[in-house]
């Protein structure tokens, strides 16, 4: 046995999703570092190099169900926006960023559904 593997969550500390999701990493033998995506929000170039590691779209990274999704009425908008303008609206808003993300360095999930968990971070003792 190694020492634990380390992996960054970015969340919402009051987020149940975000805690469960963190016991769930615990439990498969990790070390999280917990990141508020509020106080700590990614900038607009972080959120670019997680968006290229993850491999998934950019709009998998909005938060639609959230209120400022809904505020800033981005289902109407986000089409008609350019790429840095959407990392821009990302960057300035947390709450407007799906949650949690987690990453090792290299592997990303975004969201938190136990089966994803399994598959992704299922060795997280060394």
């Amino acid at each position: 046995m190694g020492k634990q593997k380390q992996v960054t969550i970015i969340q919402y500390p009051k987020c149940s999703t975000c805690r469960a999701a963190v016991k769930s990493l615990q439990s498969k033998g990790y070390e999280v570092i917990s990141r508020d995506i509020v106080n700590d929000t990614p900038t607009a170039k972080e959120l670019k190099e997680l968006v290229a590691r993850s491999g998934l779209e950019l709009k998998k990274f909005f938060n639609t169900s959230g209120e400022v999704y809904k505020e800033l009425n981005l289902k109407d908008k986000l089409a008609a926006m350019s790429e840095d303008e959407k990392y821009a609206l990302l960057a300035a808003h947390g709450m407007l960023i799906k949650r949690p993300i987690v990453t090792d360095g290299s592997k990303i999930t975004v969201g938190y559904k136990e089966e994803q968990y399994e598959q992704a971070w299922n060795n997280g003792k060394g």
